[in-house]
């Protein structure tokens, strides 16, 4: 089915190993009571977090760093493209496509739980309530601001540099090139390609599990007799793969682009209905707040750890070594779609939008919604903690929507935003993967894409069943830890290129007027 000269090693290994950990996670805690999926992963991400903790953290940081540093530096005039190449979108549909494809369903998902769990559980001892409503909502921000797309836009920036300039293959072991040369182009390619695929699958698939979870949730509240279950999330997992994969067919400038559009709308309605029908000004406030605070604090939330309490070591864990480890999971899968669709921008404008634009968009969102979920507990009373403790992380949403007017239509309007995100997602990821297993192909066969589908729903499903949203975080952080040894090499791969481009190339000439867009 899959002969011809496009499809490479990478397609065959990495296949045989996704078929493997999914028919090793069907496999039940009874007949392998040791050496089942659930407590072989979780033992290794124990190990992980507790004795590699700060390395995610340094990484995360250090990304970050070196984004900065490409935006104030002479590199900055550098085109991700030939010289008079002109970006391929406008900037609403590529801040659409990029955003979709980077934390969509996270964002609907987290939006109003995160700051709820932060306000109860604060990652330390604070004062009073509105103290701990001040920590919650800065380190929702930080999870989801400046630190996720930073990781996300080096290894982006490589990939167009080098795809698109230097005309290499589009794969994450071109990137390394000119540390390693032709080494690159043989076993050790393949290893670096395939440790690409297995963190795509498991990032991805992590988010499709949060969304199916999520859909599951909110249809058992609008339709009472359906239970929030694993068989209501596999059947949900399987009508968006069929739906997904009907977007697939449709490629890369018709599904994807109006998908991601369609995300866009739906994202600010919602965001601007909830504002308004919310507490408005109280919100506002908070988002004005949090952000300096955000921004004022953000050196000593980068590097903070706990050495002398155990206690907050457990919260650091469970949250940033958590989202740090589960973003660079994300990265080859985000980053090469973000690349895909950036040729043409300038290093300067690539790394400004890629780090700003979503940042402010989601601190937005989490202001709007997890503002609305603390003002019910702060000002209302309400015990909204205990409601989503007991009813599950996926119903806090639609909980804090219940609280405010015409709840069922807002609660129909999320449902149908999670299902585009969703589709979006995992198709984006088809096609990711797709390119990594066939050299860089920006046109992958229908066929690769269908199969990679399959393999992504699989093993989001199975994941649910081993343990829903814990095996999904353990996946993450493990299939993270090799991969952020590679993000590390593309660093200094960038700069040695970058390096070579300023002795041959005037990088202080400025852009050509008639290619801004």
């Amino acid at each position: 089915m899959f002969v011809g000269h496009k499809v490479t090693k990478v397609f065959y290994i990495s296949l045989i190993i996704a078929v493997l950990f999914i028919v090793w996670g069907v496999i039940s805690e009874d007949t392998l009571p040791t050496w089942n999926l659930g407590n072989v992963t979780g033992n290794i991400q124990g190990f992980l977090v507790e004795k590699f903790g700060w390395f995610y953290l340094l990484s995360a940081t250090s990304f970050l760093v070196f984004a900065i540093f490409l935006i104030a530096s002479k590199y900055g005039n550098i085109v991700l493209g030939k010289d008079g190449d002109k970006p391929e979108y406008n900037y609403i549909t590529w801040f659409g496509m990029l955003f979709s494809a980077g934390m969509g369903i996270g964002l609907v998902f987290w939006g109003a739980t995160e700051p709820i769990y932060h306000f109860n559980t604060p990652p330390f001892e604070v004062d009073s309530e509105s103290e701990a409503a001040k920590v919650a909502m800065r380190y929702s921000f930080f999870h989801w601001g400046l630190h996720p797309w930073a990781i996300y836009s080096i290894l982006a920036l490589a990939l167009a540099y080098f795809q698109f300039r230097k005309d290499a293959p589009g794969l994450v072991s071109s990137t390394l090139k000119p540390l390693f040369g032709d080494k690159m182009n043989g076993g050790w390619g393949t290893l670096v390609d395939v440790i690409a695929v297995f963190a795509t699958i498991f990032g991805v698939a992590t988010s499709l599990g949060l969304g199916a979870q999520q859909i599951s949730s909110g249809l058992g509240f609008l339709f009472e007799g359906l239970t929030n279950n694993f068989t209501l999330q596999f059947i949900i997992i399987i009508a968006v793969t069929i739906l997904f994969m009907l977007s697939a067919i449709t490629g890369l400038d018709r599904g994807i682009k109006y998908l991601s559009t369609t995300n866009i709308i739906l994202a600010f309605i919602l965001m601007f209905f909830m504002l308004f029908a919310g507490p408005t000004n109280f919100i506002m406030n908070f988002f004005t707040t949090t952000l300096g605070s955000y921004i004022q604090k953000l050196p000593a939330m980068s590097f903070r750890m706990a050495p002398f309490n155990e206690e907050n070591t457990g919260w650091l864990q469970s949250w940033t070594i958590f989202y740090w480890a589960w973003w660079i999971a994300w990265a080859p899968f985000v980053a090469m779609f973000i690349a895909r669709v950036s040729r043409g921008r300038t290093v300067r404008e690539f790394v400004v939008g890629v780090l700003l634009v979503p940042t402010i968009f989601g601190a937005l969102w989490f202001a709007v919604f997890g503002g609305s979920a603390i003002a019910l507990e702060y000002n209302d009373g309400m015990d909204l903690f205990t409601i989503i403790s007991d009813t599950g992380q996926e119903a806090a949403l639609f909980t804090v929507l219940d609280n405010y007017p015409i709840a069922t239509l807002s609660s129909i309007l999320t449902i149908l935003l999670i299902s585009t995100f969703f589709i979006t997602s995992a198709d984006s990821a088809t096609f990711v993967l797709g390119m990594q297993t066939t050299g860089g192909d920006l046109d992958p066969a229908l066929r690769v894409k269908i199969a990679w589908g399959i393999v992504q729903s699989a093993t989001a499903a199975v994941l649910l069943w081993q343990g829903g949203l814990g095996a999904l975080q353990t996946a993450s952080i493990i299939a993270a830890f090799p991969f952020a040894f590679i993000l590390i090499m593309v660093i200094f791969a960038v700069v040695k290129e970058f390096k070579e481009e300023a002795r041959n190339y005037p990088l202080k000439r400025k852009r050509p007027e008639d290619r801004s867009h």
